[in-house]
């Protein structure tokens, strides 16, 4: 973690400037990346794949998520024309936008629907950083991603709500987000 959060400061800051953020002061931080969560997950071989689901599809609730895996493959994102397999690269992190950061710049970023599948010949291992905002955190629509004048299209929520509710439902794409719409 202790290299982990230079490299995340720094891909919230690009980000917020695609949203005319300027600055990032100790609230807006404790907005974006107020709990940095690390998971180890394992996914054992399993004879028949095509009958277990590794992860079902879903987005994150977080900001983003940083991922780091193994040779294996098994991460999926959905495309236009379906799902697209992350092939692994050695050394490689993959970001993923979680659904914090699209409600807080009002749909200008979107949640990536994933799922990740076991293998029948290798193990799987995946170690993501979820980069979450604090739990009392309130998020809604950046007012300055509101500047051009824009309706917001979620309200004001409060992050411990959200992540409950997230947690509180199956894995079945992107429907959680939902929940913060107006």
């Amino acid at each position: 973690m202790k290299w982990a959060k230079p490299v995340i400061q720094r891909l919230l800051k690009v980000l917020m400037k695609g949203l005319n953020v300027e600055e990032i002061g100790a609230t807006k931080e404790n907005l974006l990346m107020g709990t940095l969560i690390v998971n180890f997950n394992h996914y054992p071989i399993c004879p028949n794949p095509d009958l277990t689901a590794g992860v079902g599809p879903h987005s994150d609730a977080s900001t983003i998520t940083i991922l780091l895996q193994d040779d294996t493959g098994g991460l999926y994102v959905r495309g236009r024309e379906g799902w697209i397999h992350v092939t692994p690269v050695k050394g490689a992190l993959i970001v993923n936008i979680g659904d914090v950061l699209q409600i807080m710049s009002n749909d200008h970023y979107k949640s990536i629907e994933h799922r990740a599948v076991t293998s029948a010949r290798k193990h799987r291992i995946s170690v993501p950083i979820f980069v979450n905002p604090g739990p009392n955190a309130v998020m809604g629509p950046l007012p300055e991603a509101l500047q051009l004048g824009e309706k917001p299209i979620y309200k004001q929520v409060l992050y411990s709500d959200y992540f409950n509710y997230f947690f509180s439902k199956p894995h079945e794409g992107k429907q959680t987000i939902e929940y913060a719409k107006i």
